[in-house]
């Protein structure tokens, strides 16, 4: 295979990443937290090839928004959930978004080192920290961590989870029965970390990772997530409005690798894609329509709200935005913040025309058309050194999946740039990136 293959995560959100999806016709209430249902839909994107199976996750229910009634809420648990798809897949990647503002590093690479040899190697974990009152307040905190505290911890909590995973050599094992000798001692050490956040002595209790570390996925595009992912992420999942953005997000994170000893092809961007697929340009916009008259006002508003972390409620919907803060003010997700303030300056949005912006994508990038318009766009980007991939949202489930695999995966391989048959059984194999060396060997500091 000698052309540039885009990557491709199959991002589930249940039943479907538009806020109405749940109203859609062919999205049904027996769907909701079925396992089988959702092992279908694993299955499909294995067939198709995806790179990965895409799992997001919060801490709180968002019980405290102002339309809670109105939208979907329920979802598994990561671990849980890829665990049993480890069980039904054999290809395809499992990645879990687990937050390291509320966990602790023992108990998550311990998680995650299970999943990896449960799965035989097809493990990720998709790195973010968590912000709002409501998830402070489920961990008996009063108040929230500040943005700069939340990126801090998260930097180290990934250090001491790769320390904890290279506590044991890969041939730890011996099981020489013949002297009574399961392990050798000498090949497993304790890591004795002491930092700011964290003072864990390890080691773990699981042998290394197959891939020795599970993949390291990052979803932020503020400062300090930049230079966290350009530190530590093997795939960066990031939302985009325009080339000209893309391409000075790939550009800038890429280059700060250097300072850390990586190169640029240690680290995968893919940036989220909302596709509404049609066979033709009316059919496709026929589907978006439907969506957007599903949409309830107060939802709308109640989603914006936030996105942005400001509250709208009391705006007229058909009026500008608001004057909103500086960015410096946000302790919530920076980057999305300017995303879509950035969008409704560009295009004089209105509240409810920009609720409907983002009422699918939230932020990311929404790709309206025929299979052919489709990869138009998802090429020109890849080829324009915007994205190495992309981490597709389908509206719904299980249509907007289907259209995607049917129509617009046999056009992404007529045209060479994305594969036909795995030619690995590990995550890394099919994202190209090498199995790390255990740093504490190689280190000496133990």
């Amino acid at each position: 295979m000698s052309k540039k293959q885009l990557r491709l995560g199959a991002f589930f959100m249940l039943p479907g990443h538009h806020v109405a999806a749940w109203r859609y016709p062919t999205t049904k209430a027996e769907h909701v937290l079925n396992f089988e249902f959702i092992k279908q839909q694993a299955l499909i994107a294995e067939q198709a090839k995806f790179d990965m199976v895409f799992l997001a996750d919060g801490v709180s229910a968002g019980y405290r928004t102002q339309a809670f009634e109105q939208q979907s809420t329920a979802y598994f648990e990561p671990f849980t959930l890829l665990s049993g798809l480890a069980a039904v897949t054999s290809k395809i990647g499992l990645v879990g978004t687990v937050s390291t503002t509320y966990n602790e590093p023992f108990n998550v690479a311990r998680k995650f080192a299970s999943l990896d040899h449960l799965s035989g190697g097809r493990a990720a974990w998709n790195v973010v920290t968590s912000h709002g009152l409501e998830a402070a307040n489920n961990f008996s905190l009063k108040d929230e961590l500040l943005h700069q505290d939340r990126y801090e911890r998260a930097e180290e909590f990934v250090d001491v989870a790769k320390k904890l995973w290279d506590s044991w050599e890969d041939d730890a094992i011996v099981y020489d029965k013949d002297n009574a000798k399961y392990v050798d001692k000498e090949k497993v050490h304790e890591i004795r970390h002491e930092g700011k956040w964290f003072h864990v002595t390890g080691p773990l209790n699981i042998t290394r990772p197959v891939q020795g570390y599970p993949v390291i996925v990052q979803a932020g595009s503020s400062e300090a997530g930049k230079e966290l992912a350009a530190r530590t992420a093997e795939v960066i999942f990031t939302a985009w409005q325009t080339l000209e953005e893309a391409q000075a997000f790939y550009r800038d994170v890429k280059s700060r690798m250097a300072k850390y000893g990586r190169h640029p092809d240690e680290l995968k961007i893919m940036p989220g894609v909302y596709p509404i697929v049609g066979k033709t340009i009316e059919e496709a916009e026929e589907k978006r329509k439907k969506l957007l008259e599903l949409i309830p006002e107060s939802l709308g508003v109640s989603r914006l709200s936030q996105q942005l972390g400001v509250d709208l409620s009391g705006y007229p919907v058909d009026g500008p935005l608001p004057d909103l803060p500086d960015i410096a003010e946000i302790n919530g997700i920076k980057s999305r913040f300017q995303l879509v303030k950035d969008l409704a300056e560009r295009e004089q949005l209105t509240i409810r025309q920009l609720y409907e912006r983002i009422a699918g994508a939230r932020g990311h990038r929404e790709i309206i058309g025929t299979p052919e318009q489709i990869v138009d766009q998802l090429q020109e980007w890849f080829e324009n050194e915007a994205a190495d991939g992309f981490n597709i949202m389908p509206p719904t489930f299980p249509d907007g999946l289907k259209d995607f695999v049917e129509l617009v995966i046999p056009e992404l391989q007529k045209r060479g740039i994305f594969r036909k048959e795995y030619e690995g059984s590990t995550l890394r194999e099919h994202l190209g990136l090498k199995r790390p060396a255990n740093q504490l060997v190689s280190k000496a500091f133990i």
